[in-house]
């Protein structure tokens, strides 16, 4: 804890200082580098945060991509961010929020408002044009965070939805990438069930609670797995495709946990 403070006062508070009016100029400029700086900012946070990451494939590219992920703690952005160029799509809340707004603004982030009916459509046409323009963008597909022992039914209204703003935008094809994250070691060992709430943000534990464990707690051991792509045209089938995806994070994150390493049948691109 000692290092963490050491290194947050040091190091990370005089990085924010630096890169945050940088960013906010690049973004303001709509300069083609602006994922530059996020991903410094997120491999920064990983070590502040005690995360080290292994990465198994690699995004997609050739065409625009929309990954489609299982979803555990807010940890998961810090890890996933520091080693792709993404976007990310979260709730309106999100952007309201002291600080964290503003950092995900920077990072060019998508909100969808779950309050109303129109709010996937905007959402949606949001995330066909910013992947139009060549960009990646990440779907916490089950709809909120899970303990990290199983994977939620993945939602398939706003890979639709993106699945038609393609093609107002342009472009006739998109990449539907599964994308696992899965919290493996705690210290160098392996993981229990009842170790995961010290990673996972869980309805029952505060937010406060949460970074409490985050900071205080041990080095994790995060794999983030990029699976293989599906290609969703015009006339695709969303809703298998989006299924096949949470199929392929599923069998991914099980074969993590259980052994640290994908399935023997996985294919990686």
């Amino acid at each position: 804890m000692i290092f963490r403070c050491l290194f947050f006062i040091f190091v990370f508070v005089p990085l924010m200082i630096v890169i945050i009016p940088l960013q906010a100029l690049i973004v303001a400029l709509k300069l083609p580098f602006w994922d530059v700086l996020p991903r410094l900012f997120h491999r920064v946070g990983c070590i502040f945060l005690g995360l080290r990451v292994t990465v198994i494939g690699k995004p997609a590219s050739g065409r625009p991509t929309l990954l489609v992920s299982n979803h555990i703690s807010w940890t998961d952005i810090v890890a996933i961010g520091s080693v792709a160029p993404v976007t990310f799509v979260a709730k309106r809340e999100v952007g309201d929020w002291p600080f964290v707004g503003m950092m995900a603004n920077l990072q060019k982030t998508i909100y969808v408002d779950r309050t109303r009916r129109s709010g996937t459509g905007r959402t949606a046409e949001a995330m066909g044009k910013h992947m139009a323009d060549g960009n990646t963008v990440i779907l916490f597909a089950e709809g909120k965070s899970d303990i990290g022992t199983h994977v939620l039914p993945f939602r398939s209204a706003l890979v639709g939805a993106a699945q038609h703003a393609m093609q107002a935008a342009g472009a006739e094809e998109v990449n539907i990438q599964p994308l696992t994250i899965a919290y493996t070691r705690l210290q160098g060992l392996p993981i229990s069930r009842n170790e995961r709430s010290l990673v996972a943000w869980i309805k029952s534990k505060s937010v406060k609670q949460n970074i409490r464990d985050i900071l205080g707690g041990p080095v994790k051991d995060v794999t983030i797995a990029f699976g293989t792509p599906q290609v969703l045209s015009a006339g695709a089938d969303r809703k298998a495709i989006t299924k096949a995806a949470e199929n392929d994070v599923r069998a991914m994150l099980v074969a993590l946990n259980r052994t640290g390493k994908p399935p023997v049948a996985s294919k990686q691109v």
